[in-house]
């Protein structure tokens, strides 16, 4: 019995040291952290995009934390006043508010906005966090392939929109909620919709692409405007996002693969910290047309550095949100 019993020991203590060495190596890929404490936002005025949620939610808690008046714009009502409940109990700041936006519809993003101009006249900074990944082909209620229509066109129009607060409220600043993935895409100049052929992976990957290639030209069209425009890699981060991948979503995955996988994802917490570094940080006051990732620089794929090509982009972006003209639609 002794025998079995040192065994079953030496067993337990392996168990321990494993998830010893899992818990270490989690801890290690959190990435950095927005330590400047000192950095406040109050008073400021915030729009946190898909922020019911995830890294939206942990950044709509870390300005809430500072001060700052937030606006959290979700597509869930519901949703989003429980989030935001949450929210205001942890940081007892009262000014933290749920608006409906919709990303997928381009009417209720001009309504969201609209409504948001009766409320403020300023806007301090804008934070497009929302996003949807790999999912099955889906369309907006414009004809938009859903990933490039709520990651990229739904935010374009959000943004234009409210520019000229942005500019009022100058210095001012747009941040971008990019990926890593942008590495991997390409622009589809000749199926940009996805109609004739649709990979979720590379949907997602085209979407990412356009949301770096629109921050590198609206920084040249923003100069002298002191408002500056940043996007950002959060980081493989542990979210709701990762709920149409294979990996994640079935059984078999959730108790053979994922705890593999798990000590290399970002917690939410740890994923909103180059939003609000980006956000928030004085250094990055006169910054503009930047990429970065674990609140550092980094440099983008040489398809990011396509003036032409984001050129092109926002001529077709304008076109399908009806930007200059206020109607919108695919063709």
């Amino acid at each position: 019995m002794s025998f079995f019993r040192s065994k079953i020991v030496l067993g337990l203590s392996a168990v321990g040291t494993i998830a010893g060495c899992a818990a270490l190596l989690k801890d290690y890929m959190q990435g950095a952290r927005f330590v400047r404490k000192d950095v406040r936002a109050d008073g400021k005025v915030v729009i946190v995009t898909g922020a019911n949620t995830g890294i939206g939610k942990e950044t709509v808690m870390g300005l809430a934390n500072r001060g700052a008046h937030v606006y959290m714009a979700c597509r869930d009502m519901a949703k989003c006043e429980e989030a935001r409940q949450d929210v205001v109990l942890e940081t007892k700041n009262p000014n933290v508010f749920c608006r409906e936006c919709d990303l997928s519809s381009l009417q209720s993003v001009r309504k969201f906005v609209n409504q948001f101009k009766t409320e403020q006249n300023r806007l301090d900074v804008l934070i497009n966090n929302a996003g949807v990944m790999r999912c099955p082909r889906t369309l907006t209620a414009e004809g938009i392939e859903l990933q490039l229509g709520v990651n990229h066109m739904g935010h374009f129009l959000l943004t234009n929109l409210l520019l000229d607060l942005l500019k009022l409220s100058a210095p001012s600043r747009i941040v971008v909620v990019s990926s890593i993935a942008h590495t991997r895409g390409i622009i589809n100049a000749a199926d940009l919709n996805s109609t004739t052929r649709y990979d979720p992976a590379e949907a997602y990957e085209q979407s990412k692409l356009a949301n770096v290639l629109f921050t590198r030209e609206m920084a040249k069209r923003l100069e002298g405007t002191a408002v500056t425009i940043n996007a950002l890699h959060p980081g493989v981060v542990d979210t709701d996002l990762m709920r149409h991948m294979g990996l994640f979503n079935s059984w078999f995955s959730s108790f053979l693969i994922k705890p593999f996988v798990w000590p290399f994802l970002k917690s939410p917490i740890s994923g909103a910290q180059t939003s609000l570094y980006a956000a928030l940080d004085p250094s990055l006051e006169k910054v503009s047309g930047q990429y970065f990732s674990d609140c550092a620089p980094k440099d983008v794929a040489e398809q990011a550095k396509d003036d032409r090509l984001a050129k092109w982009l926002w001529a077709v972006s304008e076109k399908w949100t009806g930007t200059l003209t206020g109607t919108a639609a695919v063709s």
